[in-house]
């Protein structure tokens, strides 16, 4: 049975509602006679239009489905649309599929082909009111940027260059490598329209840092006698500076966990903890008290 609806879009009669959508998209924006000046552009942005209207509501698509081009005659739906002349096509799609006015979904072909055109160009919706799947080409732009370790942690402001222009853009705390910022109106320009800019958001490594999800590694130097007995530190933190209590007999390599002083995490709000990485400095023999080197050698453990 043959069903050249699916022809019409390029796609197999298996292709999801996300597939028909996509290639809809791509064919609206490649025959819209807004940018398309060949003279078949106007017959075939109709049929396009036409096909998606059909295939994009599940009632209409299942009838198409059983039926096929039996619905236009026998004939394909190229034929089918190109015969209509000047006779309204959304009248005779309305007639095969039932119903009547906007609740048949189909709101913009007039006899000249189309609803949806005027003085200034075509409207959006390639319709003239009861379609709203195509979009205008895309006028949106992707650029990426670097920002600062303590910026993606703390949040701030980051200086943008782009085309010319300089501006500044607000850096939520807690942001990752990767995401993306919105920036409206900074985009291509289609007319009196403006896309918006999206940044990629690359994250500049830090030099005392590291990041794991939500936590934040810090690696610290302790003397050999408080990793022996005990004692505090002072550390600076990305928030405050803390003191911590290192208990007696630790080791190179063991971790402290600081409640809290990670990174916020954007969704629930709640704060990744800092985790302490411990390095001993062992003093050098020469570096020792005479008396306390000697000792040292004879009473320490093999």
């Amino acid at each position: 049975m043959a069903k050249s609806l699916y022809e019409t879009l390029g796609i197999s009669e298996s292709a999801s509602q996300d597939e028909i959508k996509k290639a809809y998209r791509r064919l609206a924006r490649k025959y819209h006679p807004d940018i398309c000046k060949e003279s078949d552009c106007e017959e075939k942005f109709k049929e396009i239009n036409g096909a998606y209207e059909i295939l994009s509501d599940s009632k209409k698509k299942a009838q198409y489905d059983q039926m096929g081009d039996n619905m236009f005659g026998g004939q394909s739906f190229h034929d089918f649309a190109g015969g209509q002349g000047n006779v309204d096509l959304d009248e005779i799609l309305r007639n095969i599929f039932g119903g009547a006015g906007a609740s048949s979904g189909f709101g913009g072909f007039s006899s000249s082909g189309f609803g949806g055109r005027s003085s200034g160009g075509y409207s959006s919706s390639g319709f003239g009111g009861g379609f709203s799947g195509y979009n205008e080409p895309d006028l949106d732009l992707e650029v990426k940027i670097t920002i600062a370790f303590n910026t993606a942690v703390l949040g701030g402001k980051h200086s943008v260059n782009y085309n010319g222009e300089s501006f500044d853009i607000k850096i939520p705390a807690g942001i990752k490598n990767g995401e993306k910022l919105r920036v409206k109106g900074k985009g291509k320009a289609y007319g009196s329209q403006k896309g918006d800019l999206y940044l990629i958001v690359n994250v500049a490594s830090s030099p005392e840092y590291q990041r794991d999800g939500d936590n934040l590694i810090k690696t610290i130097d302790i003397p050999l006698k408080k990793a022996i007995f005990g004692g505090k530190v002072d550390i600076k933190t990305l928030y405050k500076d803390i003191t911590v209590k290192i208990p007696s007999g630790v080791k190179s390599g063991q971790k402290l966990r600081v409640k809290e002083q990670g990174v916020i995490n954007r969704k629930t709000k709640k704060y990744g903890d800092l985790y302490l990485v411990l390095n001993v400095i062992i003093p050098k023999a020469d570096e020792l008290d005479a008396d306390l080197a000697k000792m040292m050698q004879e009473k320490l453990p093999q």
